[in-house]
């Protein structure tokens, strides 16, 4: 299908640059418009000292979603970039020493599990049972399904009661699980997608039978290398990518988006518009001084948030391959700790550290005879807790290195070529993003599905938003599928 219509895609993350394929693919001539100098949004790269470290998203999970990009397309993703498998998917790491292989291997589960606490083979198997149920019902028939009236919640209320989704993935987990360090293991899932294991609802256990389904895969060159081929792939398709384009604002005439201006002035016609910019920066920022994005901007700004994180970035001189590729470190305290994350006013001394070591399956991520890594603490948001992080930055950083020396890295402090660090901070100057926080809006039940920001707007009819801030929510696979949601709306409404 051609059509004569046009559209503007703000923000080349993830959830933008899938969204511009689907409606470049059904003949809408769109452009994307990034303000930074390379697309990526959360997912942009980082190269300094010869290192490349991916800033954001490191797991890709449900490689399907993303090769249907390429499918519509008429190509096949296996040509333009190579998805590695991951196994284990993570080595879960606690300071007493005991170490859990999570990977896709039932027979490995079940001996890891039974010599934990025998008990819990069967339970597991119930719970695996219990997510294959709800990624059916939650993520394959709803996911792409976007929510714009009360009725379509409705309809698909029944299944989720049945599912008990108003529980908690900790509390759900505890049912099949008896075993304290197993139950951290199959509950820390929603921290990937900014979510608390102990308020999100238990939809959220989706994500385990998601991986146990399609894998745990990294991209060969990282994840900015399908970041890459995804733009690629958009200009092949007679798609335009604009960098260093700054949105201004979006003009709105009698409920309509009728342009899109750039800081520069330059003033851009178009017959639809798609935000995959932050959703409060939208309505707050881009759409200020117009009815509906001054209710909506403060509307949303009372929801709550997930959490910030903060990230560091290094490069060591010698080869890590004891390390695993993904890695999570458990501190000494779980419930507290993620109590304080999410509501605390300060930030907490201990922590729980996610380690990606990228270099463990891909040399090129680091020059010769060295390794990139990247770790990431979650932390408060910045309208729970005042941080000054250009004081507390420097500090926060040493001292989680100082932690990894001690006890995972050694010699780190010896081997150290090259560390940078990104606080909430550099989220909301970098990203736009509202308080700091890494994921948007909170994933917890009263916040999900029809709750969230529309895909396509209530009030102005030809206004769209995608990315982590819309149903379903973060996550890559999370992203992309409210870009198919949201393409769907575009290309009917364009007909």
């Amino acid at each position: 299908m051609t059509t004569s219509k046009t559209a503007i895609v703000i923000g080349a993350g993830f959830g933008g640059l899938a969204l511009a394929i689907r409606l470049q693919t059904a003949g809408i001539a769109t452009t994307v418009l990034e303000r930074r100098d390379k697309p990526g949004g959360r997912a942009y790269v980082y190269e300094q000292d010869g290192f490349k470290f991916d800033a954001g998203p490191t797991v890709i999970t449900d490689p399907d979603c993303l090769d249907e990009l390429w499918e519509i397309s008429g190509r096949k993703r296996s040509d333009d970039v190579e998805f590695m498998p991951v196994t284990p998917f993570y080595q879960l790491c606690w300071e007493d020493g005991y170490r859990f292989d999570y990977s896709g291997e039932q027979s490995s589960l079940d001996s890891q599990i039974g010599a934990k606490r025998p008990e819990d083979v069967d339970g597991y198997q119930k719970f695996l049972t219990y997510s294959e149920d709800i990624y059916h019902e939650g993520y394959e028939k709803l996911g792409t399904v976007p929510f714009l009236t009360v009725g379509s919640m409705l309809k698909a209320a029944p299944q989720l009661i049945r599912l008990e989704s108003h529980r908690s993935v900790f509390s759900k987990v505890s049912q099949y699980i008896g075993d304290p360090k197993l139950r951290e293991a199959f509950s820390f899932h929603p921290l990937l997608v900014g979510g608390n294991p102990f308020e999100t609802s238990s939809i959220y256990t989706l994500i385990h039978a998601l991986e146990r389904k399609g894998g745990v895969w990294y991209a060969r060159g990282g994840t900015g290398a399908l970041i890459s081929a995804m733009t690629e792939l958009f200009k092949t398709l007679g798609g335009e990518v604009r960098l260093s384009a700054e949105v201004d604002r979006i003009e709105v005439v009698d409920n309509l988006a009728r342009a899109v201006v750039l800081m520069d002035g330059t003033r851009l016609e178009t017959d639809m518009v798609a935000s995959n910019a932050d959703v409060v920066h939208t309505y707050q920022h881009l759409l200020r001084d117009t009815p509906r994005g001054d209710a909506e901007g403060k509307r949303l700004a009372k929801k709550r948030y997930s959490m910030g994180l903060f990230v560091i970035y290094f490069g060591l001189k010698g080869n890590r391959d004891d390390l695993a590729h993904h890695m999570v470190l458990f501190g000494p305290r779980y419930r507290e700790l993620i109590q304080e994350i999410f509501h605390g006013n300060t930030l907490p001394e201990d922590f729980s550290l996610y380690l990606h070591s990228p270099s463990v399956t891909d040399k090129s991520m680091a020059p010769e005879g060295h390794s990139a890594h990247y770790v990431l603490s979650p932390v408060p948001h910045m309208g729970n807790a005042e941080i000054d992080w250009e004081v507390e930055g420097p500090r926060y950083r040493d001292k989680i290195l100082d932690y990894l020396e001690a006890r995972y890295i050694p010699n780190l402090r010896r081997d150290l070529v090259t560390v940078s660090h990104m606080s909430p901070l550099d989220f909301k100057s970098e990203l736009n993003a509202h308080l700091g926080s890494a994921f948007s809006i909170e994933p917890i039940l009263t916040q999900s599905a029809w709750f969230r920001p529309h895909n396509r707007d209530d009030k102005i009819s030809n206004l769209y938003i995608v990315g982590a801030g819309t149903h379903p929510g973060a996550g890559i696979p999370g992203v992309v599928s409210s870009a198919k949601a949201t393409a769907g709306l575009m290309v009917e409404d364009a007909r």
